[in-house]
């Protein structure tokens, strides 16, 4: 099988990324995000060069725009759903009225967006932990940002649009005039004021709340705890577990474009995909993390056996924007379209806010803020 350089720098990018640096190994979310999205777009781009002429065209264009990533200093992608409210509630619905999504629910499922952004001194590919300048993520509705974190300079920065993310939920959340004397530590965060706390008491409140963990809340030397982790071996072996899977599997073909953006489309049954993947990770079960359990041959039986496609979109050679419409692993998608859409782009600010409060780390998940133990814990 041929691999390009671009495919090498990719899969180097993606394992260095997730391995060490302050993203990863502070914030489980973001961690997962980028692990999920690297590992992904490597597996198809590394692929992409296999199979027929056809496919050899189209997959050589993902391959060189997915290693066209990592040339990037500055690199963002956002999650969110391309649909009417009216398709969510139509694929949500149960068989009984009352069974419903609502549609003032479905409407803040749509809108939603969640916005990743890395920024390095030097190409992604060839950055490591010191090179990063900062991380951060953000969760936006209609009317702008509900919650913003960043990681920079060790400590981690926070603030929320409380009023606005409790009407978009549909239920109040405290104000600060309603906290109690002990919490008044959190007036700032209620306030939608910038907060900061240090990323080392952060992780120390994490080896008091769960016991695991050396010094500074890690294992040993202040590495990440091994069980939470993959070595680098072990993603050696699951990447080429994935692509010998995928290659077999998956399709590629170019559908042409306009304005200057190309269209290349990834199509596989998704049952045989999954199932291929599973059987091909199963003899690699031990090595996973503790917990990591695989679903089993008798689940598979329930997957959705549908033809799925996964969209790219290219302009001047460059990843812009990858797609996947949800409804179609629905069992019935009732003639609806639920894009699930991922866009590619510079990072956003990830500078020092100014002006942010210390919080005791103990404090920043605790009452009257909501958010942050979602958000820092890694839901």
């Amino acid at each position: 099988m041929y691999e390009g350089d671009a495919v090498r720098r990719h899969k180097e990018t993606v394992i260095t990324a997730t391995r060490k640096s302050p993203a990863t190994s502070k914030s489980p979310v973001i961690r997962r995000t980028l692990t999920a999205v690297g590992c992904t777009t490597a597996l198809l781009s590394g692929v992409a060069a296999c199979g027929t002429v056809e496919n050899l065209t189209a997959g050589q264009k993902v391959d060189q725009a997915v290693g066209g990533l990592g040339e990037k200093k500055s690199l963002a992608f956002e999650l969110g759903l391309d649909a009417k409210p009216s398709a969510l509630v139509k694929l949500a619905g149960g068989a009984e009225a009352e069974d419903e999504m609502p549609v003032e629910l479905a409407k803040v499922f749509t809108e939603l967006r969640v916005k990743v952004s890395v920024e390095s001194r030097k190409p992604l590919a060839d950055s490591g932990e010191k090179d990063l300048v900062g991380t951060g993520m953000s969760v936006s509705g209609p009317d702008g940002v509900l919650a913003e974190y960043r990681l920079v300079d060790g400590y981690t920065y926070y603030r929320a649009d409380m009023k606005a993310f409790g009407e978009a939920m549909g239920f109040p959340l405290p104000t600060a005039d309603e906290l109690p004397e002990s919490e008044k530590e959190l007036k700032p965060v209620l306030e939608g004021k910038w907060v900061k706390v240090d990323n080392r008491e952060l992780d120390r409140a994490a080896k008091d709340a769960t016991g695991k963990g050396g010094e500074d809340g890690k294992g040993k030397g202040g590495e990440a705890d091994p069980a939470e982790e993959i070595d680098s071996r072990t993603q050696q072996k699951i990447l080429k577990a994935v692509r010998s899977v995928v290659a077999r599997e998956v399709t590629f073909s170019d559908k042409g474009g306009s304005d200057g953006v190309e269209r290349i489309v990834a199509k596989a049954s998704f049952r045989d995909l999954l199932t291929g993947i599973l059987d091909k990770l199963r003899p690699l079960a031990d090595e996973l993390p503790a917990g990591a359990e695989l679903p089993t041959k008798e689940d598979l039986k329930e997957a959705p056996d549908e033809k799925v496609a996964v969209n790219f979109s290219l302009k001047d050679g460059d990843l812009t924007r990858v797609s996947f419409d949800l409804a179609t692993l629905a069992d019935d998608p009732k003639g609806a379209k639920l894009p699930l859409v991922i866009k590619f782009g510079e990072a956003g600010d990830v500078s020092v806010p100014s002006g942010a409060t210390k919080l005791p780390a103990g404090e920043f998940g605790g009452l009257g803020n909501p958010l942050t133990s979602g958000l820092l814990g890694g839901f």
